[in-house]
């Protein structure tokens, strides 16, 4: 009897071991675990920002998405209407080609926006919230223009319909252009929705 126990034993626990994960010494390396830049800053103070000029937003690119930054222009008190239009968005275009502070750059924010561009207002036949580039739209990359378009549509220089009117210089065609949230989750693979402007 004793003996049958001892021989049962072994099987008993060949039964029980089989039925689980067997444990292994050797190391398994899966790789470091996936890491997404932070992409977040410390917002600066409101009361700072509204001493050194009008509080606006710019959309840079960080994590392969556009993410709002928070800036500053200078606009003259007692400026007309259509005048800060035009300010307000020549503003938005040097705080887009300027590059991102020591802080923005550790967070992973970058801009496309090339330097040098300029904005003016709507020509002679153009409609009023119309804005002409120095260079054409279509000569901009994918990243930049989504960036021009998004933040320009969700300033003061648009219309507030998520949506902005530009051209080249001339009497370049004039086109509505989209800030959509395809164009801020893929800036690069998805330019910005269009269509031409016929009312002139």
């Amino acid at each position: 009897m004793t003996v049958r126990r001892l021989l049962a034993l072994p099987l008993l626990g060949a039964l029980l071991t089989g039925c689980g994960i067997r444990a292994t010494e050797v190391p398994t390396d899966f790789g470091a675990a996936p890491s997404r830049v932070a992409c977040s800053l410390a917002g600066p103070d409101v009361s700072t920002q509204s001493a050194q000029g009008v509080p606006v937003q710019v959309f840079l690119l960080c994590g392969a998405s556009l993410v709002t930054v928070d800036r500053t222009v200078r606009v003259p008190e007692g400026t007309p209407d259509a005048r800060r239009r035009v300010i307000v968005a020549q503003g938005l275009l040097d705080q887009l080609a300027a590059s991102p502070s020591a802080p923005e750059k550790s967070a992973g924010y970058t801009t496309y926006v090339p330097g040098g561009l300029s904005v003016s207002g709507p020509g002679r036949k153009d409609p009023e919230d119309a804005l002409r580039l120095s260079t054409a739209p279509s000569r901009l990359t994918a990243y930049a223009l989504a960036q021009l378009v998004c933040t320009l549509s969700d300033s003061a220089a648009a219309e507030g319909d998520g949506s902005v009117v530009l051209a080249g210089p001339g009497t370049a065609p004039l086109h509505r252009f989209e800030c959509t949230d395809d164009v801020r989750n893929h800036p690069g693979s998805s330019r910005p929705p269009s269509g031409e402007v016929t009312d002139r």
